[in-house]
């Protein structure tokens, strides 16, 4: 244990590599730990953190209001109002337990909090600079976003003061990234102990806001424990030597756009040009007409999908496909080189079992897949609701990468990189800008890219992941961005 003076939490950074537990580990870790504090150390660390953040948010605040639940969330709360109170500010606390119903850690919180001064009322101030939100913490559900709770958590959403939640914005889950109906929106959220998925999936980024953590002082427990999953690096930059020639980077083959849907195969192969490829062809299945390829950089090459040769080539296939790519697809899975599969081609997997038998295939072989569903194609790959892909994305991915002994990108916020052979890869980067038709094409000829410099599999899909979405995190707040500017801009 770190018995060191206390620091203020640091603001989480994207393009790190961070640990990320689930709740049930967090609990497992956290229990371990306060073995080893003496009693209630934990919990008054936590206030003491929390307080301190305030602080340094809002140094000038007057008046600070500190909602708490009945639980060991709550009782961080009672903490961080009594440090506050004892710091000269007008902390006000609203706690919704009852003494004889809590834990001793909570129930020492409460005598704090009165010890130091903390007014203990059933309502907020009239007025309030800063909130803490210690409503609900890890154990917090959704079923029970009712009464006094959801009365306090509309009261802050409606407040317009700094919102500082401890641990989670409460109403959010932390393994998911779901959140109830009512839930709340935060400024700032102060992770403590451990790095949760919530944050970084679902509506968890839409509600966290700025992101701090503070691992309590138990840094080496931490160190002890298997994480569920990393958050992504930054990809490292690449340096193209002197004397370089076009074919030291690789070649990638787009074959989708049946008619009618050319700008998807279009798209993945800008994208993979504009990401360093050597060579880019295109093969599309529809009928082109001389309209299809205005706009289409010249240094792409056109080609009839029989005539493109696969041998020295990563193949990036159902863009835009149609049913006509599922007749080509036994081609592409029986070749040795890195097979990139997306849209229509995955939709031909989860309805032919024979194909799903050779993407797997594949993977005893030792050759490189990656399959790229969003959530709907993923409920058709594995035979489920979205909601349920939903409901646990860390899972969904894993099964599926497991199922077809590939890489997994299941898309979405918070994208999750799933491998037979690595740990799971959350992506930290992303935001609501890439919610336009063909970002997904995009992405898929990244990867192509990311593997036609050599890259391996799950490297390459981690590292297009993160260029894509920090893309979209770096755009001009002022400009649209579509899937054509996106496929130019990595």
């Amino acid at each position: 244990i770190d018995d060191s003076p206390m620091r203020l939490p640091q603001r989480f950074r994207v393009g790190s590599r961070h640990p990320v537990f689930l709740v049930q580990q967090t609990r497992m870790l956290e229990r371990y730990a306060s073995s080893q504090f003496p009693p209630n150390s934990l919990m008054e660390r936590a206030g003491h953190s929390v307080g301190q953040l305030a602080l340094a948010l809002r140094p000038h605040a007057t008046s600070i209001w500190v909602a708490c639940g009945a639980g060991n969330n709550g009782g961080d709360g009672l903490w961080a109002a009594a440090w506050l109170r004892r710091t000269g500010k007008a902390a006000t606390a609203t706690w919704l337990g009852q003494p004889d119903q809590c834990g001793t850690d909570v129930r020492q919180a409460l005598a704090e909090a009165v010890d130091a001064g903390v007014p203990i009322q059933p309502t907020p101030p009239p007025q309030f600079d800063v909130c803490i939100d210690a409503l609900l913490g890890i154990g917090g559900r959704p079923s029970i976003m009712s009464g006094p709770l959801a009365r306090c958590i509309s009261i802050i959403n409606a407040s317009g003061a700094t919102v500082v939640s401890i641990d989670l914005p409460s109403g959010l889950s932390a393994d998911t990234g779901q959140s109830a109906p009512v839930a709340v929106r935060a400024d700032h959220t102060i992770s403590m102990l451990t790095l949760k998925p919530g944050y970084f999936m679902g509506s968890g980024r839409d509600l966290t806001g700025t992101l701090w953590f503070d691992p309590l002082g138990c840094e080496s427990i931490l160190s002890s424990e298997k994480p569920k999953a990393w958050m992504s690096e930054s990809p490292p930059v690449r340096e193209r030597r002197h004397a370089s020639h076009k074919g030291q980077f690789g070649n990638v083959a787009i074959v989708g756009g049946s008619t009618g849907m050319q700008g998807a195969a279009l798209l993945a192969g800008t994208a993979a040009l504009y990401a360093g490829t050597g060579r880019v062809f295109i093969g599309l299945l529809g009928h082109e007409s001389p309209a299809a390829f205005q706009g289409v950089d010249s240094a792409i090459m056109i080609r009839q999908p029989d005539q493109i040769a696969l041998e020295n080539a990563v193949v990036v296939c159902g863009c835009g496909g149609g049913s006509e790519i599922a007749r080509h697809l036994p081609r592409f899975l029986k070749n040795s080189s890195p097979v990139v599969i997306d849209a229509d081609g995955l939709n031909a997997i989860a309805s032919d079992s024979v194909l799903g038998q050779m993407v797997q295939r594949r993977g005893t072989l030792g050759q490189e897949t990656i399959m790229t569903p969003h959530p709907l194609e993923a409920a058709r790959l594995l035979k489920r609701s979205v909601a349920e892909i939903q409901a646990d994305r860390l899972t969904a991915a894993t099964t599926l990468s497991q199922r077809f002994d590939c890489v997994v990108v299941l898309k979405g916020s918070g994208s999750v990189i799933a491998s037979p052979d690595h740990p799971i890869r959350i992506n930290p980067t992303g935001n609501g800008r890439l919610a336009t038709a063909g970002s997904g094409d995009v992405l898929a000829g990244l990867i192509g890219a990311e593997l036609a410099k050599g890259t391996p599999a799950f490297d390459a899909a981690c590292h297009a992941c993160f260029r894509h979405g920090a893309t979209a995190d770096s755009w001009d707040g002022n400009r649209p961005l579509t899937a054509d500017l996106l496929s130019r801009a990595n």
